[in-house]
């Protein structure tokens, strides 16, 4: 039992710090990598090494090659569009259906989300990409679980990691992001207070043409 735990926790461990080299841009779209090279790396076994990029495949972060190892996956425009309607969809269900339940207990909910809300907006306004991409999906996560179904607020969330690690390359080419990145995370919670699922959805939906719009200039 100890041995089995301990590496279910290594592997997550080795999953969570890759997904973090991604988001960062370190490793960078189509980076090919081995097992071995990723065990050495981390001082680790293959097997759990093997485990976690078999996860984060399965997430959509990475590609096997065969007989050389891993990849990560290069997304298209084509394929961040598709992420952005896929979350706006799953937005408005969150937004409606937090509306549509009762108030009790929501403010103490909405205490946690706020807080990751100010901080993710500190860091947007600051232009601090590495910040805000940690604050960000652990606010969305903590927002979508607001609604109740796990296999949603989870789906929302795999479809964050994929758009952050495909506009991070493009976010880096900026020379100063101050300015430049969305910070509506207060507005946002403060209309899902109210239960405004119509001004949330709003926010959202501005907030994703804003993020098209930034690629797009950015883009080579």
């Amino acid at each position: 039992m100890r041995t089995a735990v301990t590496r279910s926790t290594l592997r997550q461990q080795i999953a969570d710090a890759l997904r973090d080299e991604v988001l960062a841009g370190r490793l960078a779209p189509g980076q090919e990598f081995s097992v071995k090279e990723i065990a050495d790396q981390y001082g680790v076994s293959a097997t759990p090494v093997r485990e976690a990029l078999v996860d984060l495949s399965a997430q959509g972060l990475l590609d096997s090659v065969q007989h050389r190892g891993f990849k990560v996956h290069e997304f298209s425009a084509a394929d961040y569009r598709g992420m952005v309607e896929a979350r706006s969809l799953i937005a408005e269900a969150i937004f409606k259906g937090i509306a549509d339940r009762g108030t009790e207990g929501l403010c103490e909910q909405l205490g946690s989300v706020r807080r990751r809300a100010e901080e993710a907006q500190r860091a947007a306004a600051a232009g601090d990409l590495n910040v805000l991409i940690g604050y960000d999906l652990r606010f969305w996560r903590e927002l979508g679980a607001l609604f109740g179904n796990p296999y949603l607020s989870d789906f929302l969330h795999r479809l964050r990691v994929q758009s952050w690690v495909f506009v991070v390359p493009h976010l880096r080419r900026a020379p100063d992001l101050r300015g430049k990145l969305w910070k509506g995370h207060i507005e946002l919670v403060e209309a899902v207070a109210r239960r405004d699922a119509g001004a949330a959805y709003a926010l959202v939906a501005a907030y994703n043409e804003h993020s098209l719009a930034l690629v797009e200039n950015l883009a080579p």
